[in-house]
């Protein structure tokens, strides 16, 4: 590998339960690497147990970007990650020593990797006057409206796809910019070298257990006292971002009294089992990507060896 070539970024990747963390923390402390944590739930604070969020002792000896940096009722989208994330890497880098970026939010991996289009949030005055005209002059007159403006979408966009094309007249109506011109001036790609590795065991059967067997234990350190905490705070509901983390709604509706404890432990594996599923098809169609098994004794190596 020429000079030029050589990985100025590691990314970490898998799904959950995999062993990202316990990788991480050995390049960490064993080569000179730091952590930048890319997952949407080890960002809030007092939320530790059901995050598996590395234990204060893993934290001294390695430390993380980009986990305790919110309270639960703030949100945290894609777009504040990349710029946090991307402000972090040049620090590391300036600093002399390699970023890693592990974790499991594959969103943010992508926007990371790939830009976000800047489109304009949803506006629902907007949104509203639309769909008014729509029920007075009909779909087709908002799209010949939409022609006008923006060919190339009306020309993708059906007139009988009322959500598509409500979508591109209120870009349009909001930004003064048709949503192709939008689209066309996504964010730039991320400037550095990035080497991207995923994790995961070679067998489902064994990430479902390594899942069950980690839920255990978070019960054993008390997950449900966390729960309850934050329950109890009052300003907090099961519609927050922070409170759709996997573990965290189950226990909520146990604690409502909803379901038994029984019932609450299989919905929080089988919420985890699914969501290791959605994060190993992301990185099923993931490009440029190099697989590792969990507990090979040999990733350290591996990745050090490409990075040399």
């Amino acid at each position: 590998m020429s000079k030029q070539q050589q990985p100025e970024v590691i990314m970490l990747m898998g799904p959950t339960a995999s062993g990202k963390t316990q990788l991480a923390i050995d390049l960490a402390t064993q080569h000179n690497c730091e952590i930048v944590s890319v997952d949407s739930a080890l960002i809030y604070k007092s939320m530790d147990i059901g995050t598996a969020k590395p234990s204060a002792a893993e934290l001294a000896l390695a430390p993380h970007r980009l986990i305790d940096i919110l309270d639960p009722a703030e949100s945290y989208s894609a777009a504040d990650f990349r710029a946090d994330a991307i402000a972090a890497i040049e620090n590391i880098l300036a600093r002399g020593k390699t970023p890693v970026l592990v974790g499991g939010t594959m969103m943010y991996f992508k926007t990371l990797l790939e830009g976000l289009s800047p489109l304009p949030s949803a506006d629902e005055t907007v949104r509203a006057d639309i769909l008014s005209e729509a029920a007075t002059l009909g779909w087709a007159a908002l799209h010949e409206q939409l022609a006008v403006v923006d060919p190339v979408s009306a020309a993708r966009i059906h007139p009988n796809d009322p959500q598509r094309l409500s979508r591109a007249l209120e870009v349009y109506r909001i930004s003064g910019k048709t949503l192709t011109e939008l689209t066309q001036t996504k964010a730039p790609a991320l400037p550095f070298a990035v080497a991207q590795y995923a994790i995961a065991p070679k067998e489902r059967k064994v990430l479902h257990d390594l899942i069950a067997k980690r839920f255990e234990i978070m019960l054993q350190q008390g997950f449900v006292e966390e729960v309850a905490r934050l329950r109890d705070r009052g300003d907090l509901n099961l519609e927050m971002p922070s409170m759709r983390c996997v573990g965290y709604r189950q226990c909520w509706q146990y604690l409502d009294g909803e379901f038994d404890y029984q019932t609450m432990v299989e919905k929080a594996v089988a919420a985890t089992r699914q969501l290791a599923k959605r994060q190993l098809t992301w990185l099923r169609g993931w490009p440029n990507l190099e697989w590792l098994e969990s507990g090979n004794e040999g990733n350290l190596k591996i990745i050090m060896s490409h990075s040399h």
